[in-house]
């Protein structure tokens, strides 16, 4: 740079200007310098983030899995389920039919010694309508309720009943349970349910949403622990 100074002011310029150019160099390089520290930043980052959306997916995955999983196990729980309940629904409707079957029987042996009088042949009139669905509110073959069904009945033989349980209960007279005969009507639950008694501690009657017209036993815990009493019409 001295060499090729023509005079003291070229030589003056030419110093200004490596001044200037290395203050530029410097520049750029501490910019060449913050940039490759941001790229090796976001670098981080990136590899960060990566790893964060990798984690993500696996965990999803596993979620997915694990849902799938317990789908799979409650429709076989489902299965067994409806497996369970059709048995029960069979064993029941087999009762049904065996308790049918052997009422038939006591009540057409014993109708000649009833002290119901008359109004025995509800009994066979009653069972006719074994596995009519219950329908609250209903009074017809399509459907009955507790009081509809023994409303229903005992119209079959000119008897004419309200449509109320508590209501019926005032009707003829009360009977003992000792002394229960076919035909009676026996009530339950604070008089909100009733049937019709047929013998061998047994009654039919319409039970609640979702069940159908039955034989039950008074004997069986429910029953026994609401019973009100019997009416003898």
């Amino acid at each position: 740079m001295l060499l090729g100074s023509a005079s003291l002011d070229d030589l003056l310029d030419r110093v200004d200007t490596v001044n200037r150019v290395s203050e530029q160099d410097t520049r750029v390089i501490n910019e060449v310098r913050t940039f490759k520290a941001e790229i090796k930043e976001r670098e981080a980052k990136l590899t960060i983030a990566r790893a964060e959306q990798e984690r993500l997916v696996a965990d999803r995955a596993a979620k997915r899995d694990e849902i799938r999983n317990q789908l799979a196990e409650r429709q076989q729980l489902l299965a067994s389920i409806k497996d369970q309940i059709a048995k029960i629904q069979a064993a029941e409707r087999a009762k049904q039919q065996q308790l049918a079957s052997q009422a038939e029987t006591r009540v057409s042996n014993d109708f000649g010694g009833n002290p119901a009088g008359h109004y025995t042949g509800v009994v066979a009139i009653a069972m006719q309508y074994l596995g009519v669905p219950y329908v609250w509110g209903g009074a017809s073959p399509s459907g009955f309720d507790c009081s509809g069904f023994t409303m229903y009945v005992y119209a079959q033989v000119g008897v004419s009943l309200p449509h109320n349980a508590a209501m019926q209960y005032s009707y003829g007279s009360p009977v003992s349970k000792e002394n229960l005969a076919p035909g009676d009507l026996v009530f339950f639950n604070g008089l909100g349910h009733e049937g019709i008694y047929i013998g061998g501690g047994q009654f039919i009657h319409a039970p609640h949403t979702g069940d159908v017209v039955k034989i039950s036993s008074l004997s069986e815990s429910w029953y026994a622990s609401t019973y009100v009493g019997a009416r003898r019409l």
